[in-house]
């Protein structure tokens, strides 16, 4: 069965539970409550299994903080012997305008703490990463509160569809590939 590892990135803890920066552990959590899936804490983050159309999908919320997330995703990429082909890592974006997804088979960090640890640690930027636009409605000088800051009340209101298709992209990404999934979805 061949296997693939799901990254949501954001922070562990309470404060940065509904914020625009944890946009990768709010998808996950979205896919594990859609199919009856509960999160076991592991070595350096919470993971969950999920078989999908002969597939095994690999969930991790990494626990060692955004910065850091490289550290994890390098463990459970090890662990589970999965090529970087198979990794797949969800992040907000503020250069995409909100709810925008945006698959991508390598790139760089775009100033993302979280990516340039994951580049740092694999040493490459050769992995895909479903980009999810959180927009950029912030002064300057203010984009850490902003990422760090809760959803307003329209943004809610359409992030259940924007999760249900980050579900839709990341089950085409293990069963169709990158190629075809980036074509079908990017842009819609």
């Amino acid at each position: 069965m061949s296997k693939f590892l799901i990254v949501g990135l954001g922070n562990i803890g309470d404060e940065y539970a509904n914020t625009r920066h944890n946009i990768g552990f709010k998808a996950l959590d979205y896919i594990a409550k859609e199919n009856n899936l509960k999160f076991t804490t592991d070595r350096l983050a919470d993971v969950v299994e999920f078989k999908f159309k002969g597939k095994m999908l690999i969930l991790i919320k990494p626990s060692t903080y955004m910065n850091l997330s490289g550290k994890a995703v390098n463990y459970w990429l090890q662990a589970h012997k999965i090529s970087n082909d198979n990794l797949l890592v969800i992040t907000d974006d503020i250069a995409l305008p909100f709810a925008t997804l945006r698959l991508k088979g390598k790139g760089s960090d775009g100033g993302h703490n979280g990516l340039k640890n994951i580049q740092e640690t694999l040493n490459t930027v050769e992995y895909a990463r479903l980009r999810f636009g959180v927009g950029n409605e912030f002064s300057k000088g203010k984009q850490v509160d902003y990422v760090l800051g809760k959803w307003n009340d329209e943004d809610e209101k359409l992030l259940p569809e924007r999760l249900s298709k980050t579900q839709e992209i990341i089950k085409s990404f293990a069963t169709i590939g990158l190629q075809l999934t980036m074509t079908n979805y990017n842009n819609k």
